[in-house]
């Protein structure tokens, strides 16, 4: 299996968010807010297909993703691993993906989470259970994150992206969940993800409030 290369990910960072900044007008705010060390979930919206590849080149440390296991093709597949991602199945628990963000964060690392589970109107109306599980299961807090603009900077289909283009992506205070039973029990993880699932549309009301 390959395992992560913090040396190319520091690379893929430098050279990649360089690239992203001439390619859009990006800010980045509220970086301070996420924790320097220990481990966090970066929980974000998800409505255009760049946000992924834009939180882990600009997020404030580098993070590995949850990403669908489609895009784990041929020579991406190792080149991915290399940059720490997670390949995750969508439509059912994959446990195996769940093990992996919850050693990912057992070491101290970020892991970024789009808890939508598919790309869509990013409003955070539905969340799926493995951000809450793995909040739970490791007491890691939990920070929300907007990403704004990118379905406008690169629409869907075959079209190119729009040079500068804004695009936000916004940081949130970090949020702790709090178990009401043991945090194994179905209905335990149910009612944390309804707890972050309140706080992600909080904070992405007050983002958009601010863009107004």
């Amino acid at each position: 299996m390959t395992t992560t290369k913090p040396w190319l990910v520091r690379l893929c960072r430098l050279l990649g968010g360089s690239l992203a900044r001439l390619l859009f007008s990006i800010r980045v705010e509220g970086a301070h807010l996420v924790p320097s060390s220990g481990p966090v979930l970066l929980a974000g919206n998800h409505s255009g297909f760049v946000d992924g590849p834009l939180v882990f080149l600009l997020a404030p440390r580098p993070a590995a993703l949850l990403a669908k296991a489609e895009i784990f093709i041929g020579p991406f597949t190792r080149l991915f691993l290399a940059l720490g991602q997670i390949p995750v199945r969508r439509g059912k628990p994959d446990r195996t993906a769940l093990a992996s963000g919850l050693a990912t964060l057992a070491d101290g690392k970020a892991l970024g989470v789009f808890p939508e589970g598919t790309r869509g109107g990013g409003a955070f109306d539905e969340i799926t259970d493995g951000l809450a599980y793995l909040a739970l299961r490791s007491g890691a807090p939990v920070v929300p994150l907007v990403v704004l603009g990118t379905d406008k900077a690169w629409p869907r289909g075959n079209r190119p992206p729009r040079l500068r283009a804004p695009v936000r992506i916004v940081f949130g205070a970090p949020v702790t969940v709090t178990a009401t039973g043991d945090p194994r029990a179905r209905r335990t993880v149910a009612d944390a993800a309804e707890q972050l699932r309140l706080a992600l549309v909080e904070h992405l009301q007050r983002a958009t409030r601010e863009t107004a």
